[in-house]
């Protein structure tokens, strides 16, 4: 009687084989040779250094190219008011529009600092203030150049302000506008009117704060303007309060004594 074959058993030479060609069994994979492992740490750390060096050079061109792309574009702007009139004149010459608007500028500020132009600025601005829609314009346009300006004025940034906004330990960058007295049954308050702009400079909240608890720092109106228009990044690593600096400068030196 014929013996019945188990369907489940196979040959020696077979379970070898299917052994040694599995490639899922790491066990049984052969070993990666010393110049591969080499070969692939050069190519990540090569990799790691290409990369980083680039981001390197992304970081000192980006302020670049963007200095240089505003500059000239507002080279070329300004440059168009007189562009083409020297076009039409025969002279084609870029920069000479841009040179010519620097120079009409330049005499507008001397014009304007004379009693002749200061009349004529001030029937030009009592005819803006009487049109309904452009008046809120000029306003505020006067007011952010107004805080700029050589000339401080009663309309203009008095000083830079740090304030405890909006909680304890938090403080806050504005500027002092004007002062007012708060009048009480028991005595007067003088107060000051920070402004502490929310968006760049044409936006913002105003606070009264008593004069004793403004915090007033040896900065510029440029400086303050300059911090907050920055995102505070331009921010001094020490700031000191006009007080201490004073009181530091009217120090006699211990030399000088006796």
């Amino acid at each position: 009687m014929a013996e019945e074959k188990d369907p489940t058993s196979v040959p020696l030479s077979q379970a070898d084989n299917a052994a040694i060609e599995d490639p899922e069994d790491p066990a049984k994979s052969p070993p990666s040779s010393p110049n591969s492992s080499t070969r692939k740490a050069c190519c990540f750390v090569l990799q790691s250094w290409v990369s980083k060096k680039f981001m390197t050079g992304c970081v000192v061109l980006f302020p670049v190219a963007v200095t240089f792309f505003i500059t000239w574009w507002f080279i070329q702007f300004v440059d168009g008011f007189f562009s083409p009139l020297y076009s039409r004149l025969g002279f084609d010459i870029f920069g000479l529009g841009f040179v010519t608007s620097l120079l009409f500028v330049f005499l507008v500020g001397v014009f304007v600092s004379s009693w002749m132009g200061a009349t004529v600025i001030w029937v030009g601005e009592w005819v803006i203030k009487r049109m309904p829609f452009v008046r809120h314009i000029y306003s505020a346009s006067k007011q952010i150049s107004a805080a700029i300006s050589p000339d401080q004025n009663t309309t203009a940034f008095k000083e830079v302000a740090i304030i405890r906004h909006p909680r304890v330990g938090e403080y806050a960058f504005g500027f002092i506008t004007s002062t007012v007295t708060l009048q009480k049954d028991n005595e007067d308050e003088e107060l000051c009117s920070v402004f502490v702009p929310t968006n760049h400079l044409y936006i913002g909240d105003i606070y009264l704060v008593n004069s004793k608890d403004i915090t007033r720092p040896n900065l510029s109106i440029r400086e303050g303007i300059e911090i907050i228009v920055s995102g505070g990044m331009t921010m001094p690593q020490t700031i000191s309060p006009m007080q201490r600096v004073g009181r530091a400068n009217d120090r006699i030196p211990m030399n000088r004594l006796g």
